[in-house]
């Protein structure tokens, strides 16, 4: 029986070269949010810190599969990214919703900021 790495080693070096790519562009576009957390070389302490939260929330975070869009970009924009979102239809372009990122998701983040912030100062003397 032959190995795999037997059956690639006798491929063309181009043919190698082009299924090296696409398994690293396939394995780029599946990495976890812990991978990407990593890459970044940042420790599940500091996104904590960047996101004024416990270490324990960034944990249960990395092992969520479902999430609202504004959580994910905000962990996102804490390791200094951004979050783009891309529908694409077989018959027609990509189009990209920015518009659910845009100054009205700002502007809600920073009202429950201030709310929250309201709720703790609220009847604590100044």
């Amino acid at each position: 029986m032959k190995e795999l790495k037997d059956a690639i080693n006798a491929l063309a070096a181009d043919r190698r070269t082009r299924i090296e790519t696409r398994a690293k562009a396939l394995i780029a576009e599946e990495m976890t949010l812990r991978d990407l957390r990593r890459a970044q070389d940042l420790a599940q302490e500091r996104m904590a810190e960047l996101l004024g939260v416990g270490q324990d929330n960034i944990s249960r975070f990395e092992g969520r599969a479902d999430m609202l869009l504004s959580t994910l970009r905000s962990y996102i924009a804490a390791m200094g990214g951004s979050l783009d979102l891309i529908v694409r239809f077989p018959d027609r372009p990509a189009v990209s919703l920015a518009a659910l990122f845009g100054n009205e998701e700002k502007d809600k983040g920073e009202v429950r900021r201030k709310r929250t912030v309201d709720k703790h100062t609220a009847g604590c003397p100044a």
